[in-house]
């Protein structure tokens, strides 16, 4: 009778945890950053079908970096998630707060219990009526939920485009400053320009009717980054 193979617990996560950075790593980081009206989100992505960025509901936003399927998979689940919510109890209801606890639940779980972990981080945003209202949640594959201040990255350079970001940043500043920081901070630490064409960005924009999430376009980002 063969003995079962034994790896210590400690271990285990250990491994699990490096495995997970290491996917996380390859993928292209994205910016979060509150601005005059609400909050920008940005990161490069050559590819004009695949998204990194979304609406989830009203005035929530979703940005994952990693593994598309897996960071898919999530962003899919928080819709049903946030409808079933609004729709049972009311759209008020719906929360960035409760948002982000179920992705810490979800990304935690699959962590510790299943054969391979997420190689995903996920960012909730959600604006408010204003800056004191904004929130900023951060989920790293293990589950680990983090509340960011005015900004906040997620990827393989996180740390140095917050350190960039901080250099920079200023509360209460106007869409096209934003944006101009965040291409900055992140073409810095890439060592490399990235083309108008490559970038995705959205914001969530508190003036807007009930849903707050838009696109921005091509041009904007252009003429933000001059």
């Amino acid at each position: 009778m063969t003995m079962p193979f034994y790896v210590p617990p400690e271990q285990l996560i250990k491994d699990r945890a490096e495995f997970a950075r290491k996917g996380i790593a390859r993928g292209r980081s994205i910016v979060v950053a509150e601005y005059a009206d609400g909050v920008l989100l940005i990161g490069e992505n050559p590819s004009g079908s695949l998204h990194k960025l979304a609406e989830i509901y009203d005035a929530i936003a979703f940005a994952g970096v990693g593994r598309f399927n897996e960071f898919e998979m999530l962003r899919v689940a928080g819709i049903r998630y946030a409808d079933l919510k609004g729709y049972s109890y009311g759209r008020p209801d719906v929360t960035g707060k409760g948002l982000a606890n179920a992705y810490s639940q979800t990304m935690g779980t699959i962590f510790t219990h299943e054969v391979k972990p997420y190689e995903v981080e996920v960012f909730v945003a959600e604006v408010g009526v204003d800056a004191d209202a904004t929130r900023l949640y951060r989920i790293q594959f293990d589950g680990t939920l983090r509340t960011e201040q005015q900004f906040g990255a997620i990827g393989g350079q996180d740390e140095a485009l917050r350190e960039k970001l901080s250099e920079g940043f200023e509360p209460g500043a106007e869409l096209s400053a934003a944006v101009k920081l965040a291409i900055e901070a992140i073409e810095a630490v890439e060592e490399r320009q990235i083309p108008a064409g490559d970038w995705e960005a959205a914001v969530l924009d508190r003036n807007l009717g009930r849903r707050k999430f838009r696109r921005l376009d091509t041009s904007e980002i252009e003429a933000a980054r001059q």
